[in-house]
């Protein structure tokens, strides 16, 4: 597991600045890991997804840029800017981007 470069402290960054989108594809960069979570950024092309699958933590997801449309245990959810969607632990979940997009995922764990 390699380690992300921390961020420089005490300074505004333009979040823009922190990921490089791939066209026709997903970036994505750890911004912080600790024993308690994951905090990651993730730039989505249009039309990319992330496919059903299940994790142990809680997770939130805080739309920056675009839309994404989540299914968390069958429920469909459409996300935009100044959004945040909740993600519970054990329940299957799935991310699809209709249009380029950005967002932040914020992984809990129980230390």
């Amino acid at each position: 597991m390699s380690t992300p470069t921390p961020l420089p402290p005490a300074e505004a960054l333009p979040i823009q600045s922190l990921i490089t989108p791939t066209a026709g594809g997903i970036a994505s960069r750890v911004l912080a890991r600790t024993p308690g979570g994951n905090l990651t950024l993730f730039a989505f092309d249009a039309g990319q997804e992330l496919s059903e699958h299940t994790t142990q933590f809680d997770a939130l997801v805080m739309v920056l840029t675009g839309a994404v449309d989540l299914t968390i245990g069958g429920t469909r959810v459409h996300a935009t800017p100044g959004t945040i969607v909740r993600m519970p632990g054990g329940v299957a979940h799935a991310v699809e981007a209709p249009e380029r997009a950005q967002m932040l995922l914020l992984m809990l764990r129980n230390p």
